[in-house]
């Protein structure tokens, strides 16, 4: 006799919560401040919660969005990601997730040629993936200490303190890059260079890729520009990394969590990060133990947009970065920071109190960032379906209002 708990199993409810995404219900009742003793049934659940959670978050695909590095995702993602959730296989054992396997592999098989790595993998996001290239680093290279930009991204510093080396933070030029210039000595260090620096998206110089006893190129942002005919130039260089960072979530434009890491020679730092268990088939390699299959929304949106699709996408996004710079540049009242390289566009009103003029405009439409003491505003293209000309005439409209 076979033991049914409907909970498991499919339901036709689930196509009423996809509807919901279209037309989502009005609010109806109060989420319970106490967890309830007796649940109301998956169905009523979800007409509670659908417009909490559908109504209660940024539209990252609206007209405006560019206020952050998270992109609007390509509807094929939703449903893998469903699939994934329905599965939930575990990426640490092989026989739970036999293709989710498989799909991680050929995804970093197709993409580690553009970045002229060997091997890697895929985990929950860029500041894992960090930590990750510093550890392998240190185990297998023994190096002293991490030398990186000021303007690194924060998980740099945190893993600097998780793996206790030394820091050494180098001043930036006025854009954001790292100035060459105070770097001496790099034998015993790890050099981090950033493609696509948080705050203005500068790219930092590879001259000194090989310099270093171990160079990390933390592309969390900037990276996917390398699938771009138009755009990969920028980050001539990377090859001769050690290892390199990317957030598919960014500008691969996949679900939160995913990304990858990725090692010029990956037998060398998989033995520096790999764990056996008693209970493992084989060794664990990795900060991260259980986690899920990231790779099959990344296969199935390689595979239904083609590299060609991906960069479309791409170069879309820097070239509405490049028309904002563009317009931008010919207001009087508006200084721009540097011409953007990577999509972020960063700014200031002139003679106005930046931080009373950000919370004057749209929300969501654009950032507030502090550079060198000063507040400017920062434009992230992140999303293909922005519109520059509605973007402007609110800055315009603001401004002169």
């Amino acid at each position: 006799m076979t033991n049914k708990d409907p909970s498991f199993s499919f339901a036709k409810e689930l196509q009423e919560a996809i509807d919901f995404i279209r037309i989502t219900p009005e609010r109806a009742r109060e989420i319970p401040s106490k967890c309830p003793d007796r649940g109301l049934g998956e169905a009523a659940a979800l007409r509670l919660l659908a417009p909490y959670i559908l109504d209660g978050a940024a539209k990252l695909d609206a007209d405006n969005a560019l206020a952050h590095m998270d992109p609007p995702t390509p509807w094929i993602t939703w449903a893998t990601a469903l699939w994934n959730a329905r599965l939930n296989q575990n990426i640490l054992h092989e026989a739970t997730a036999p293709f989710a396997l498989k799909a991680e592999e050929r995804v970093l098989k197709w993409l580690l040629p553009f970045f002229g790595m060997n091997g890697g993998h895929m985990c929950s996001g860029s500041t894992l993936a960090n930590l990750t290239a510093l550890w392998a680093a240190r185990d297998s290279k023994k190096i002293g200490r991490i030398v990186a930009s000021e303007a690194a991204h924060l998980s740099i510093a945190k893993a600097a303190r998780i793996l206790s080396l030394p820091l050494e933070e180098i001043p930036t030029t006025r854009s954001g890059s790292i100035d060459l210039s105070k770097i001496n000595n790099l034998s015993d260090a790890c050099l981090v260079l950033t493609a696509g620096t948080t705050a203005t998206g500068e790219i930092d110089s590879f001259d000194l890729v090989g310099e270093a006893k171990w160079t990390h190129v933390d592309a969390a942002w900037g990276g996917p520009l390398r699938l771009s005919a138009s755009h990969s130039s920028r980050l001539n260089g990377i090859e001769r990394a050690d290892s390199v960072a990317v957030s598919a979530h960014k500008l691969l434009f996949q679900p939160k969590e995913s990304a990858l890491i990725m090692f010029s020679d990956p037998s060398l730092a998989n033995a520096a990060i790999s764990f056996g268990g008693g209970y493992l088939a084989k060794p664990n390699i990795g900060i991260q133990g259980s986690r899920g299959a990231a790779g099959v929304n990344l296969l199935a949106t390689l595979i239904a947009l083609g590299r060609s699709g991906l960069a479309q996408r791409i170069d879309k996004v820097i070239d509405i970065s490049e028309k904002l710079a563009h317009e931008l540049k010919l207001e009087t009242t508006i200084e721009l920071l540097a011409q953007p390289k990577t999509g972020i566009t960063v700014f200031r009103i002139l003679n106005v109190d930046m931080q009373k003029f950000h919370q004057s405009l749209p929300v969501g439409m654009l950032s507030l960032c502090l550079i060198k003491n000063e507040y400017w505003l920062r434009s992230v293209a992140a999303n293909p379906l922005a519109n520059v000309e509605v973007i402007l005439h609110a800055l315009r409209e603001t401004i002169y209002s």
